[in-house]
């Protein structure tokens, strides 16, 4: 425990996996140190880790506060336990080097919150369970066998279903009416991107718009490509979900700025961050549903007998700042359904 302490362990409670203390702790491929240094627990009570992207963003705190909690930014006081968290950034080979020391502890059950760690975790162990959130397309990828019977060692909550992707340009259309031409941010080389934007051209003729993709792998790309793209008339943009989209979010977000065009984006991430509207799953439901699954998992559950599930929930929401700046008058109608403003 003392060489991953060092580094990337956090100590706190999980009030949602079975509604009693049970020590939970976050390796989320960071740099800072733990915050409370305490023995190492007794193998009789259930250790669980949690890893993958930025777990404010991503909405893994909010999941595990309760009333009362004192939340200030990254740390906050939650079973009088103080918290501080850390997590990888996009950094892949600091992933794979946490993902096999966490491996090497043999903890109970593993939380695992993107893709790439999914995949880094499974290349570290075939038998510790673990659980995913937030994975596009877990059969494409080869991390289960199916949904209804996952098999192995590895089950979990996909992050949206690919129709939801054609939402996306008709949530554009609406917000933007005379928008004719989209371009659309997606990874061509994984399988959930290539079919998100399937999703998007099967609605484009419908409702008139010209579709041009942009690769997501390469930021340089991505800028002279939107600024091409940008110099014609009645522009949108798409983000689809993809971890190369996430990590270049910052430039995306303000290359739509620069370039003034309308967009939508797979999560709230994107919005908070300054981006126009999101459409996608409730990430914070996500969590507590994936609590549920650890919680079975600890009662002596297999995960490959838990069926991968679907979204139940889904959130729109909209930045007003940048549709000021871009001189846009949002619909009531959009304004009606947003689960949040951002002002």
């Amino acid at each position: 425990m003392s060489r991953v302490s060092q580094n990337v362990v956090i100590e706190f409670c999980f009030a949602d996996l079975v509604r009693r203390d049970v020590n939970v702790f976050v390796a989320t491929g960071g740099t800072a140190s733990v915050v409370k240094a305490k023995p190492l627990i007794p193998r009789s009570i259930p250790i669980v880790f949690a890893m993958g992207g930025d777990p404010v963003k991503l909405g893994i705190v909010a999941s595990l506060s309760r009333p009362g909690d004192n939340i200030t930014g990254v740390s906050f006081l939650l079973s009088e336990i103080a918290i501080e968290y850390c997590w990888g950034g996009g950094d892949m080979d600091r992933v794979r080097r946490y993902a096999a020391e966490l491996v090497a502890l043999a903890p109970d059950v593993i939380l695992v919150s993107s893709g790439s760690a999914l995949a880094a975790l499974q290349n570290a162990t075939r038998i510790v369970p673990i659980v995913f959130v937030n994975v596009t397309d877990p059969v494409g990828a080869g991390y289960v066998a199916s949904l209804s019977r996952p098999g192995a060692n590895t089950t979990g909550f996909t992050l949206f279903e690919y129709g939801t992707s054609g939402k996306w340009l008709e949530l554009l259309k609406q917000i933007a009416p005379a928008m004719t031409r989209a371009a659309v941010i997606r990874d061509p080389s994984i399988t959930s991107g290539t079919a998100q934007f399937a999703a998007i051209q099967a609605v484009a003729p419908s409702i008139g718009v010209e579709l041009t993709p942009v690769d997501a792998r390469d930021a340089s790309g991505i800028e002279q490509t939107i600024a091409g793209f940008a110099r014609g008339s009645n522009c949108g943009l798409i983000v689809t979900a993809s971890p190369s989209a996430f990590r270049r979010r910052e430039l995306i977000i303000a290359l739509a700025a620069r370039h003034r065009l309308p967009a939508v984006y797979p999560i709230r991430a994107f919005v908070a961050g300054g981006g126009l509207i999101s459409y996608g799953t409730d990430e914070i439901d996500q969590q507590h549903r994936a609590a549920g699954y650890v919680d079975r998992i600890l009662k002596a559950e297999k995960p490959g007998d838990l069926p991968v599930q679907a979204p139940v929930r889904y959130e729109t929401v909209i930045n007003l700042k940048t549709a000021k700046a871009l001189g846009l008058e949002l619909p009531v109608t959009v304004l009606a359904r947003a689960d949040e403003v951002i002002e």
